[in-house]
């Protein structure tokens, strides 16, 4: 079992979806730079302030005989003030020995840095940003080494960051649905032009096949040259059906003709009765053969003329009319009277060939199947809707086959011993669809068969 090809997805909705996608990855890039950013730009604040802490401590101390004194200015923890109320911790050494402060704040060694250092580390339960600077003093005999570590707890940096991703998380969806809204707008007049190339291909009638000279954009320009290259070979390859099928018909039914003419007059000369029954099967076999050619490529045009119905204001009862014309002489060589009747002209819009093609096929059925010495009448009526009806005396339609005989090939069961290729019927149902209409097939109450064409 074959599985159906993948169908293709919708353009638009790609187009669409590649944009907004591409809007949200921006969206998301916007908030983790501005985040990134802002980290950056408040930690950096955060350690100048305690660089500033570390160098207001240095310059509150003083060597006198050795000893260092130092008094803790308020400005070096003022500073550091947050509205977060971060917690604010410090420790001094000289050397090793810790002179006052939190004893596990720095680590040894205590050599001697150009700089502060900065670090972030876990301490008395919190997460603190530490800054460390160990400074030499001048003395007697030998300069001192004083290092001094201010460490401040992160809360206010953590409110601060939050502020900012909330701030830039606004910001971002702003843009992801300004971005979005751009997307379907983009798409929706990027594919117009396609679209109304479409809508202007289908507007055409089934048989205008000239090229489309319509404006297009650039891209849309080679899909628009090999659609007018397939139409340029449509209307070549339909002109050429249409010739071959009229120029089959008059080929195909002259020889036949030709050959039952000689058949007949062959018969006339010939005394022995088998070779008479031979001919008589030839003469069969020449009418089914003819009979069938003919309504094969009748077929062939109602189904060609079908796909490319032009409409025209045309007349039923003269169409009629002239069928009644030309088909009375023989319907009187089979002693059968050929009527018409209507209440006045009955126009529409329609196909004069197609038409004329379905009521001939029904009025040769109705000849066809009816008794010597009996008629076949044509009514054509306006209300309420633009009907041919054609009726007959003669044995009537198969009420079980009645819904099938309309298809291709089928014929009655009660009809076997007659010449028919079952294509009549057929024939005139494809015209009544091919006019929005249908073929409506009855049994007379008084007898006799009614083929209704509802155009």
């Amino acid at each position: 079992m074959r599985s159906e090809p993948p169908r293709p997805g919708s353009l638009r909705r790609r187009l669409t979806l590649t944009l907004i996608v591409g809007a949200a990855v921006l969206a998301l890039l916007f908030f983790l730079v501005v985040r990134t950013y802002a980290q950056q730009v408040a930690q950096q604040s955060q350690d100048r302030i305690l660089e500033a802490s570390l160098t207001s401590l240095l310059d509150a101390a003083v060597v006198r005989d050795g000893q260092i004194e130092l008094d803790v200015p308020y400005a070096a923890f003022a500073m550091l003030d947050t509205g977060a109320d971060d917690r604010v911790f410090y420790a001094i050494h000289q050397g090793g020995e810790l002179l006052t402060g939190y004893d596990n704040l720095t680590d040894p060694p205590f050599a001697l840095t150009p700089s502060a250092e900065f670090s972030t580390r876990p301490f008395n339960g919190a997460e603190v940003r530490r800054a460390t600077l160990t400074h030499s003093l001048p003395a007697s005999p030998r300069p001192v080494l004083l290092t001094v570590s201010v460490a401040q707890t992160r809360d206010s940096l953590a409110g601060t960051l939050l502020a900012i991703s909330a701030n830039a998380a606004v910001f971002g969806t702003a843009f992801f649905l300004l971005a979005a809204g751009m997307a379907l707008w983009t798409s929706a007049s990027t594919l117009r032009p396609l679209g109304d190339l479409a809508k202007a291909v289908a507007r055409r009638g089934p048989s205008d096949l000239r090229p489309v000279n319509r404006p297009v954009p650039s891209e849309l320009s080679p899909l628009v040259t090999s659609l007018n290259s397939l139409m340029t070979r449509l209307s070549h390859s339909l002109t050429q059906s249409e010739t071959f099928i009229a120029e089959a018909a008059h080929r195909v039914r002259t020889p036949l003709a030709t050959v039952r003419s000689h058949a007949e007059a062959t018969l006339l000369r010939v005394d022995k009765d088998e070779n008479r029954q031979a001919l008589r099967s030839m003469i069969r076999a020449i009418d089914e053969s003819s009979r069938a050619a003919g309504q094969l490529l009748d077929h062939a045009m109602v189904t060609f003329r079908g796909d490319q119905l032009v409409k025209r204001d045309i007349d039923l009862v003269t169409i009629c009319s002239e069928i009644v014309d030309r088909l009375t002489p023989v319907a009187e060589m089979m002693d059968l009277d050929l009527t018409l009747s209507s209440q006045g002209p009955v126009r529409i819009k329609g196909d004069t060939i197609l038409i004329q093609n379905a009521v001939r096929n029904l009025v040769d059925n109705a000849l066809k199947y009816s008794p010597p010495e009996k008629g076949v009448h044509i009514t054509v009526s306006a209300n309420p809707g633009a009907t041919i009806a054609v009726t007959d005396q003669g044995g009537g339609f198969p009420e079980a086959q009645i819904g099938l005989l309309s298809q291709r090939f089928q014929r009655g069961d009660n009809v076997k011993d007659t010449v028919g290729s079952g294509l009549g019927l057929t024939i005139a149902s494809d015209v009544a669809e091919a006019h929005g209409g249908r073929l409506e097939l009855k049994n007379l109450n008084s007898g006799g068969a009614c083929a209704i064409l509802h155009l």
